[in-house]
This record gives C-alpha cells, sequence and structure tokens, in this order.
C-alpha cells in the first residue's frame, strides 16, 4: 500500500495554509498552522508515512528549509514563476494549496537550490553589501533629483564630492532646498561609510572559504565579486558543466525554430535553414549576470591576453557587443573549471581553444 503523503504550504509572515494529499490525489486535510517553529515541527511529525513537503521560494525559504528537512523524506522549494497553473482560475490560499499539491504529487515542480546551512553566513553578508549598494544609488539619485528639480545641471560624480558640497548647495535658490540637500550629503556619506565597512566584511569572511584563490585568480573577478559568486552559486558541483551554467549566470543565446521538417521522397527531413536567435534567457540570476558581465569589462581593461582573445573575435567578424559577451562567458566557463578542479588561472591557456567554440 502507497503511504506516500504530499503536503503542499501557502506561507506568510503570521500563518501557513497547509494541504495534505495522498498518493491519488485525494485530500487527507486541509488546516492553518501558525508560523512558529515548534507548530511547524508538531504537525509534521504527526502525518504517518512517507512525507513530500513543498512551498514556494520566499523570505523564509531558507528557514523553513532547514527546519523541516530532518523531518521529513523530501523538501522541494519551489521557484513560483515557474507555477503557471497557480496563476490560471480562481485564486485563494486554499486553492494555491491544492494546486502546488497536485503539482507535487506529478513531480512538476522546479526547484530553487537550497546549499549547506554552513553557506547561509556569507549569503546574508553578501545580501547586506547589495542591499547597501543600491542605497548609495537611491541616496544619489534623490540628490540630482533635487537639483534638476531647480534646472540645475547635475551631469557627472562632482555633485557627491566633499570638496564641492558648499558650491553645489549655494546653487540652490532657497534654505528649505540647501537643508534637504544637506540632509542627503549626510545619508550618502553614513551609506557610504557602511558599504565600505560592509565590504571588507564580506570579502573577510569569503576568504575562509575553499574556492575563494581559485575563483579570484580569473580576469576580472576580485575579492568582491568572488565573494558573490561563493554566496549565490554555493557549488560548483550543481551544474554538470558550462552549458548548466551559463542559463544560470543569464549568458545562455535562446533560439527559436518552427516548421524544423519537410517531407521529402516519401520521408520527413529536417530542412536546413538557420536558427532564429532570441537573445539571452531570461530566467536568470541578476546577481551572477552582473557579475560576470562586469568582470568581461574589467579584464578587458587590465589583461592582455584577454584583450588579444577580444580581437581575434572582432578579426572574425564578431560584432563588439557580442564579442564581450562570448568574454563574459568565457570567464564564466573558467571560474566553473577552476573552482571544480581547485586550480588557479593560467593565463596561456585561455587563447589555445578556438575562438567560436563559445558561440554555441
Amino acid at each position: 500500500m502507497n503511504k506516500d503523503k504530499y503536503v503542499a504550504m501557502d506561507v506568510d509572515s503570521a500563518n501557513i495554509v497547509a494541504g495534505v494529499y495522498d498518493h491519488q490525489g485525494k485530500t487527507v486535510m486541509q488546516c492553518c498552522i501558525r508560523n512558529e517553529g515548534k507548530a511547524i515541527q508538531e504537525f509534521l511529525r504527526l502525518l504517518p508515512g512517507t512525507v513530500h513537503v513543498t512551498f514556494e521560494e520566499g523570505t523564509q525559504a531558507a528557514w523553513l528549509y532547514e527546519l523541516m528537512r530532518p523531518l521529513v523524506a523530501e523538501v522541494i522549494v519551489c521557484n513560483p514563476r515557474e507555477n503557471k497553473l497557480l496563476k490560471a482560475g480562481n485564486k485563494s490560499d486554499r486553492i494555491d494549496v491544492a494546486k502546488l499539491g497536485k503539482l507535487l504529487r506529478l513531480g512538476e515542480l522546479r526547484p530553487v537550490y537550497q546549499g549547506p546551512s554552513a553557506g547561509q553566513g556569507l549569503k546574508q553578508l553578501v545580501h547586506s553589501y547589495e542591499e547597501l549598494v543600491d542605497d548609495v544609488t537611491r541616496v544619489k539619485n534623490r540628490l540630482k533629483a533635487v537639483y534638476r528639480g531647480r534646472g540645475i545641471n547635475t551631469k557627472g560624480e562632482t555633485v557627491y564630492g566633499p570638496k564641492q558640497r558648499k558650491e553645489w548647495l549655494g546653487k540652490l535658490p532657497s534654505q528649505e532646498l540647501r537643508t534637504r540637500a544637506a540632509a542627503l550629503y549626510e545619508e550618502l556619506d553614513c551609506v557610504r561609510r557602511l558599504r565600505a565597512e560592509a565590504a571588507k566584511v564580506m570579502c573577510r569572511a569569503a576568504r575562509k572559504h575553499e574556492g575563494y584563490k581559485s575563483i579570484s585568480s580569473t580576469p576580472g573577478l576580485g575579492a568582491i565579486r568572488t565573494a558573490q559568486v561563493l554566496a549565490t552559486a554555493i557549488t560548483p558541483h550543481r551544474f554538470r558543466g558550462k552549458r548548466q551554467f551559463w542559463p544560470y549566470c543569464g549568458l545562455a543565446v535562446v533560439t527559436r525554430s518552427s516548421s524544423d521538417y519537410e517531407w521529402v521522397e516519401g520521408g520527413a527531413r529536417r530542412k536546413r535553414k538557420p536558427l532564429q536567435t532570441r537573445g539571452l534567457n531570461q530566467n536568470h540570476n541578476r546577481t551572477m549576470k552582473a557579475v560576470f558581465k562586469g568582470a568581461a569589462v574589467s579584464a578587458l581593461q587590465q589583461h592582455p591576453e584577454v584583450q588579444e582573445y577580444y580581437q581575434r573575435l572582432c578579426t572574425r567578424g564578431m560584432r563588439p557587443e557580442m564579442a564581450q559577451l562570448t568574454v563574459a562567458r568565457k570567464l564564466a566557463a573558467i571560474v566553473l573549471i577552476l573552482w571544480k578542479k581547485g586550480e588557479g588561472y593560467d593565463p596561456k591557456r585561455l587563447n589555445q581553444a578556438a575562438p567560436g567554440t563559445d558561440q554555441q
């Protein structure tokens, strides 16, 4: 007799709506649980048989995964962007739970990787740094908006410099505007200081990780980008090869085609026509894409062998923007290989492969 139980959960900050289903999809029970560790654990311990649990990725996903994993046979933190069934028809917590339970039972959920708890520390430090980077950008935009609102040109970075602040404040026509701008300058100084401190703490923690030396030896990847790779990808062994790593980094070229076959002499034959390229994949990790695109720009400025590789691509007729993308893909492939093998970067090996191999 099949004793599998499939548990789907709709999680919010205070409450969890849970549905339990058997192997045939019949509802065993639906209930509400307080979003508290003890209540969740007690609920799962009372379920008989082999228990499979799912809930959508969210703010509390890492904590819930660590809480439930020792108590059940399987925990799937699913990607909400892939759950098209939940967007169709009526919507409520109980309806969503029933749909999630069906997808879980059918094996149609796409899981979001949850790394070991040991890697959560660096991930939190990277999140802290990235949020402070966003805060600096936000304050800068607000500051420039004060000047633009009075028709004052603020092109460039001089408006943020501490030495020119009196001069810039003097351009504002009223005391109220000067008071507002002065407060934004103080906020900018504070957030910049916090960002610098967060970067130091993050990089110090990243250096303790096993793959730090291999990743940081790659052109364009300094301490900050290396920390972001370590905290985001967590382990290189999640990816079989570069063809699986590129989509995760948003560097996979997406192609589309239709009517691929024709009938010739009584048999089906594939048409000889070029694939239609549709750009890069949209479902990706934004941090990883920013890391490798930024690394490509830095490497082209600082490393002669990368410049040589780029020039070879351009000489073969590739557009500059596509050549730069190919450099980013090359760096991503190098990081994956070095990280897996625990080796350092060798500049002599960069140009050994044919330039066209990274475009596939």
